[in-house]
């Protein structure tokens, strides 16, 4: 399985068929105008494929923006999903991680943001398991300037259907993941990251998106996330 990350505007037809497809069968909902809509806005996009035969992608607008008076480079997280054949494979947060840090930054400088939206556990997941510190989260309190980074941020970017006070995003044509991938194992649902997710995002089931937030500067990298970029926790 490996993975590689090439410019929306590289991708040849055949790929965004595949792509198409690739979401459709995971998620109910999804119409071939918004998804050819949502990805024109994208610059990047990560493929992860195994025997040619595409199994997983995600795609990133990596812009510039500005909170208070701070200079930011954000990363915006689009329509992303891993086949299950392949959730047993390391190939899409290695390739996830290794590629952001190699990424043109165009106009952007200061500290390298990640603005996740997230329905689904496995997703969010993604934050505790590779980061050190991200909102919302299990345990803590997100702080004042972490708050206000995500309320101008998500503002910014999809306005009113940005729900401040319930932290999420909902679309007028939401995309839900199909039943079966929605379940939850009953080993994973006393994970407590898991149980903040859906204490959270209760109408994740829906297609509501949770909005999170955080670093993607090095020093903020896990354990797990140091070994996935450099080889070693340290």
């Amino acid at each position: 399985m490996t993975g590689r990350i090439v410019e929306q505007i590289q991708l040849s037809n055949r790929q965004r068929d595949a792509m198409f497809r690739l979401l459709a069968t995971h998620f109910q909902g999804p119409t071939r105008g918004q998804f050819d809509l949502d990805l024109g806005e994208k610059n990047w996009v990560v493929l992860i494929e195994q025997a040619e035969a595409l199994v997983g992608f995600s795609t990133l607008l990596v812009y510039p923006a500005t909170v208070g008076e701070e200079h930011l480079t954000v990363i915006c997280s689009g329509d992303t999903i891993v086949s299950p054949s392949a959730w047993g494979s390391m190939a899409f947060p290695r390739t996830w991680l290794q590629s952001i840090y190699s990424l043109p930054r165009g106009n952007g400088d200061g500290r390298l943001i990640w603005l996740l939206l997230t329905s689904g556990f496995r997703t969010y997941r993604f934050l505790p398991v590779f980061l050190r510190e991200f909102y919302p989260r299990f345990g803590r309190q997100t702080p004042a300037e972490w708050d206000r980074m995500r309320l101008e941020l998500a503002t910014a970017r999809f306005g009113s259907l940005y729900c401040p006070q319930r932290g999420v995003v909902r679309f007028a044509q939401p995309q839900r993941l199909r039943p079966e991938l929605a379940e939850i194992a009953p080993g994973r649902a006393l994970d407590p990251d898991v149980q903040f997710f859906l204490e959270r995002n209760p109408g994740h089931v829906q297609g509501d998106e949770l909005v999170c937030i955080a670093s993607l500067d090095q020093d903020n990298l896990a354990p797990a996330g140091r070994r996935v970029v450099y080889g070693t926790a340290r």
